[in-house]
């Protein structure tokens, strides 16, 4: 291990601490989070209301030193709300192009299955290139730049549900769920939420961010473990429960979290357990089942073709 990545990995953990003193209870979900901005992914959180999706998206950028924005989809609400707009100003006689939210280093778009697919295909290019275009004019994102986007399962009156090629730009899809009862009573008593996020020092820079970021994609891959993450891509295609398997974006995306989780750990190798422990994350919402509907089941899905497959030693 070289001194950057000691340097590094003390970052990650005092990044994880600083969001576990937000988020009670969700250590294995915070370190996913962190996973994902590290290897430059977007993050797809759904649970019930209330459990910190909106929280946790707070306290990394707070944590990580980056910008942060807040959308609230409704159905009302118009691509320009997001990308921004075109202005004309008197004095110049000219137009001027007045960013919108989409401009920070972590965007939240909270409820994003509540506002019209017209509206949400506004981010499309932006998750997929970093880059926005208004008219003849294209605009490249800050840097870093990523997406967590948050819905509900439950209740869909007045929802639009995510197409697959939205869905396909997402690196990872987490769940959150109801904390254990000692971290929920403890959650419940010191008041940890929206508002201690925002109380956050950052433990981390932009700069910092991106020299990570960096380290994560020097991360190599073993051509033995590279043909095992292919054996369980190839596996999503050809099982009897699946209509539509893994995309390529899907397997490319695998192999950026599998570096970054390595990255995360302290190693500069990819190992097996990065793909068999990322593999449900990454791949579950990217799958069309023939009968079932819900997330949650094609992850199952993925668990069970990773336990069939062999692990290479």
């Amino acid at each position: 291990m070289t001194y950057n990545m000691i340097m590094d990995n003390t970052t990650i953990q005092q990044l994880q601490h600083a969001v576990d003193s937000v988020i009670r209870g969700k250590r294995e979900a915070v370190k996913m989070a962190i996973v994902t901005l590290l290897g430059r992914g977007n993050l797809l959180i759904e649970d019930v209301p209330g459990v910190g999706k909106t929280t946790l998206a707070h306290a990394l950028a707070r944590a990580s030193g980056c910008e942060f924005h807040r959308i609230q989809f409704t159905s009302d609400m118009m691509p320009a709300d997001i990308i921004g707009v075109n202005i004309y100003n008197p004095e110049s006689r000219e137009f001027e192009f007045r960013p919108g939210p989409v401009f920070s280093h972590i965007v939240l778009a909270d409820e994003i299955n509540r506002t019209s697919p017209k509206t949400q295909s506004a981010l499309l290019e932006a998750m997929n290139e970093k880059r926005i275009s208004v008219e003849r004019q294209t605009f490249t994102l800050p840097d870093p730049f990523m997406v967590i986007a948050t819905q509900n399962p439950i209740e869909y009156h007045g929802t639009f549900p995510l197409p697959e090629s939205q869905l396909d730009r997402f690196m990872m899809h987490l769940t959150l769920g109801y904390p254990e009862p000692e971290e929920e009573k403890r959650a419940v008593a010191d008041q940890a939420g929206f508002e201690r996020a925002a109380q956050l020092a950052p433990v981390a820079t932009r700069e910092g961010i991106l020299a990570m970021q960096a380290g994560a994609d020097a991360v190599t891959i073993e051509e033995s473990v590279m043909d095992y993450l292919m054996r369980i891509i190839i596996a999503t295609r050809r099982d009897d429960r699946v209509r539509l398997g893994a995309s390529t974006r899907g397997a490319q995306f695998l192999l950026k979290a599998a570096k970054a989780h390595a990255y995360y750990e302290g190693r500069d190798f990819v190992v097996p357990d990065d793909i068999r422990r990322l593999s449900p994350l990454v791949l579950g919402h990217r799958l069309i089942l023939k009968t079932r509907k819900f997330i949650s089941d094609a992850e199952q899905v993925i668990q069970d073709i990773v336990a069939s497959i062999a692990v290479p030693v």
